[in-house]
């Protein structure tokens, strides 16, 4: 039986903004009790000093995003891509994200090796390759190449036509796939689309979200415009991934059919600060400019029209260590209280979970020590020269703390 207690601790549970003094005594991957009096574990954290959070959630990472240039990503060998993937997990999960949700990516192989303790990792939840029309934000050719096939991809599968994508979505769900992830608009790095206009037809929309809701799950869209999201939404898509051109009926729309909002905010001001840096091209520039000032606001919308509004980073090749930065953005545009509420129990219920994103009896004992009040001093969270613990099912992380 594994057992660990942290004492003293000033606790953030997920949901409330008043902290709480209390002790956590964890046994076996759980909190199992929640008691200033608690001192059963021979092993003891003294969280003296420190924030006790519910370990965060990125919901949009990328592991095999190893470039910004997609291309590279998809003629690369897997092999490759799984041991540089590895790292990148390995980096998040020493910042303090104890679960990732890739959408774009991942497979049956990486996640068997996370979930054997082959690699130091978040847990790990995975839509497999994103699905992508001819010409669309996962069609990695520019308009100069022909010939080349994006069937059978590592991160973004070419796939057109109602019966091709029901057999698609299918085949991914055979594999172990969380979610489905589907591209209906244009992207910033994507060489031949505008960002505007809505991608796939409606139907080719619908028999994507059928086919996951008949599994019992659901279908994220990366979406920036009104337009996009709009068509998404009414065909079914249950989480937006992106959203920066978000205007108020749109966002009505979201909160009026359930639909969640992920934000990516660190990927736009990182590549704005260090595009030159890692080579981003002009026409990305370009792009990436159109959707940066309006991130922010779309977030605010989002939480003014009550539209769950979660947390993601979407961080490709060496952008990756940027992640925390998504943290200071988020709070920028909706306040601590609610980024933390994103990163923890509102990703927690995007992803169907009850059991992580939240410190309470029986939740997986991932968590976050920060050291430090967020309340009092934000920039706890994201400092990366300030002094973090990860404990993950109920363990300390090595090399934290």
């Amino acid at each position: 039986m594994s057992e660990l207690t942290i004492t003293n601790a000033l606790v953030f549970d997920g949901v409330s903004e008043q902290l709480t003094e209390t002790s956590l005594y964890l046994r076996d991957g759980v909190i199992a009790e929640i008691d200033p009096r608690v001192t059963r574990a021979e092993r003891v954290v003294d969280a003296a000093g420190r924030t006790v959070l519910p370990g965060l959630i990125d919901a949009h990472f990328h592991a095999y995003g190893v470039s910004l240039d997609s291309l590279a990503i998809e003629t690369s060998p897997l092999s490759y891509l799984a041991l540089a993937g590895a790292r990148r997990l390995r980096r998040a999960l020493a910042r303090g994200f104890t679960t990732v949700r890739d959408v774009a990516g991942g497979d049956a192989g990486l996640a068997r090796a996370v979930a054997d303790g082959l690699i130091p990792s978040p847990r790990y939840l995975h839509t497999g390759p994103a699905l992508s029309q001819t010409g669309g934000h996962g069609d990695a050719r520019s308009p100069e190449q022909t010939g080349l096939c994006l069937h059978g991809s590592h991160m973004c599968e070419v796939v057109d036509g109602v019966e091709n994508l029901r057999v698609a979505v299918r085949e991914r769900f055979r594999q172990g796939a969380h979610a489905i992830k589907l591209m209906t608009s244009g992207g910033v790095i994507s060489p031949a689309d505008p960002i505007r206009p809505p991608q796939y037809t409606p139907e080719e929309v619908a028999a994507v979200t059928a086919e996951a809701t008949r599994r019992g799950s659901y279908v994220a869209a990366h979406a920036y415009s009104p337009e996009a999201v709009r068509h998404s939404v009414l065909n079914g898509v249950r989480s937006i991934e992106h959203g920066n051109l978000l205007d108020e009926p749109t966002a009505a729309l979201m909160a009026e059919h359930g639909a969640f909002l992920v934000p990516t905010l660190a990927t736009y001001d990182a590549m704005r600060r260090r595009g030159a840096e890692v080579g981003l091209p002009d026409f990305a520039r370009a792009k990436n400019q159109e959707v940066l000032d309006a991130g922010q606001r779309a977030v605010a919308l989002a939480h003014a029209a009550g539209v769950p509004v979660g947390f993601g980073t979407d961080l490709m090749g060496a952008l990756e260590n940027d992640q925390l930065a998504g943290l200071r953005l988020q709070t920028e545009a909706a306040g601590v209280l609610a980024c933390l509420r994103s990163a923890t129990s509102v990703n927690a219920r995007l992803l169907g979970r009850d059991d992580l994103g939240r410190v309470a009896v029986g939740a997986r004992a991932d968590l976050l020590l920060l050291d430090g009040d967020p309340f009092a001093d934000p920039s706890v969270l994201w400092d990366e020269r300030r002094p973090r613990q990860v404990v993950q099912a109920g363990e300390p992380v090595a090399g934290t703390g």
